[in-house]
């Protein structure tokens, strides 16, 4: 068992009453040791409280009070699992880790594999590293929905795709969870050559079977960097490729629609721009259940652009005023296309799609842009009054690329402020009134301890 680290304590909170300070380790509550912030949820669902702490100084002591069910802490931690992030000891022929720069931040060359980071925060599992006591666990205390990697349901490709012959107990692992009334979203990593193909569906319609408890199904396309050495050999999918899977997923989104009224399996935004086809229409997202995972990003972003576009009644500058708008290659027609139609009084804008030198021409998306190569684009031409970058291209929870680069260190260079943005909505904000728009600053990422009401309670129906 681990401890939880105090990060920092709220104003006026039930921490800050206790006295509780950032350095100070909770070790257990009511004689209940604590492996993460779900232990110490469920741990504080009670109303008299015997806290064990043990401070920087290394003393510890009892802490004794009474407190109502569902009453905050008021405390953030350095680590959402207080014993370790469990580590993914698969060896995947596409694992984008293996691809990263080498010489980068340590963080970068982690791969996590941890049930709780699952439920929590909606990282991916493939669940090669889970125990029988890891499953019970997951049904007592009601943990779902979890995100499953699954990228094929036939187990003998399965584990030569992830390296292990654990990955081949996977039916038998959703079996559990079915069972447990545990829900899951899922995912394929899609190699051409691999699980595509005949193989593709037949992963779809065994997961389809799997409903109601599995609720959505995303199929994104391998990644593949210049510093991919000593690997399998893999290929990315072409317009052609990119084409035909659309063509086949389709069918079975029809398939999937006629018998619930959703589409169930949704396909990554890369596949579309990638083809060059239409992006699907809002509702055929069904409330976009996979976004983070890049299911439906681009068409959400024009919704949100345009929803902003159209509450906007007094968009306009008194002076002229040029901002330099930062963006992956893939995205660009789809910016191009929303600038093109924009009417800001004195606003100019200029779309600059950045090629991925760092990890190769063959990456595309925003998310994956470094300082290195948006500076390198930006010394082209310096004529701007302001730059808005993605902020998904970030590290979590800062405002640093992926190569170390801080924001401060680009806006220094481009001798202009430089914000970041997100979404649609963000995004056409900061350019129709740049001057109104309070400048974010994302912060370290944070662990707060939230009640057991924020759960589904033991024993709760």
């Amino acid at each position: 068992m681990g401890y939880g680290t105090v990060l920092r304590v709220s104003r006026g909170s039930l921490a800050e009453e206790l006295g509780l300070l950032p350095g100070d380790k909770i070790v257990s509550v009511n004689d209940q040791p604590l492996r993460d912030i779900i232990d110490l949820s469920f741990a504080m669902a009670e109303e008299d409280i015997d806290m064990l702490v043990e401070h920087a100084d290394g003393e510890r002591e009892i802490l004794s009070f009474e407190k109502d069910v569902d009453e905050e802490l008021g405390a953030e931690f350095t680590s959402a699992v207080f014993d370790g992030i469990r580590s993914c000891a698969n060896h995947c022929l596409f694992c984008f880790v293996d691809q990263v720069a080498p010489d980068m931040r340590e963080s970068l060359y982690v791969k996590d594999d941890d049930y709780r980071l699952s439920f929590l925060y909606g990282n991916f599992i493939t669940l090669t590293n889970m125990g029988e006591r890891d499953f019970q666990r997951i049904a007592a205390y009601h943990l779902s929905p979890l995100f499953v990697s699954v990228h094929t349901t036939d187990m003998e490709l399965r584990a030569k795709m992830l390296g292990t012959p654990r990955a081949a107990e996977l039916m038998g692992q959703l079996d559990k969870l079915d069972e447990a009334g545990t829900e899951y979203h899922a995912q394929i990593v899609l190699c051409p050559g691999l699980n595509d193909g005949d193989i593709l569906d037949r992963t779809i319609e065994d997961m389809m079977a799997r409903r109601p408890h599995a609720l959505s199904l995303a199929i994104v396309p391998v990644g593949l960097t210049r510093f991919r050495e000593d690997c399998y050999p893999l290929k990315p999918f072409d317009k052609e490729g990119a084409a035909r899977v659309i063509g086949q997923v389709v069918e079975w989104q029809k398939k999937a629609r006629a018998e619930s009224g959703e589409s169930f399996v949704y396909l990554a935004d890369e596949f579309y721009l990638m083809a060059g086809l239409p992006l699907p229409e809002e509702e055929e997202y069904d409330g976009f259940p996979q976004l983070d995972n890049g299911i439906g990003l681009a068409r959400s972003f024009i919704s949100e652009w345009r929803e902003a576009e159209a509450e906007d009644e007094a968009a306009g500058y008194d002076e002229p005023f040029s901002v330099e708008v930062v963006c992956g290659i893939s995205i660009a027609p789809i910016f191009q296309e929303l600038f093109d139609k924009l009417s800001v009084r004195n606003l100019t804008v200029r779309l600059r799609p950045v090629e991925n030198f760092w990890f190769g021409s063959s990456v595309t998306v925003s998310g994956l842009l470094t300082g290195a190569d948006i500076v390198a684009a930006l010394s082209e031409e310096t004529s701007f009054d302001a730059v808005i970058v993605p902020k998904c291209a970030f590290r979590a929870g800062e405002d640093v690329f992926l190569d170390d680069m801080a924001l401060t260190a680009l806006s220094n260079f481009c001798d202009c402020e430089v914000r970041a943005a997100l979404t649609g909505g963000e995004l056409y904000r900061l350019l129709a009134h740049w001057h109104d728009v309070p400048q974010d600053t994302t912060g370290e990422r944070t662990y707060m301890w939230q009640s057991n009401a924020a759960y589904t309670k033991l024993g709760g129906n």
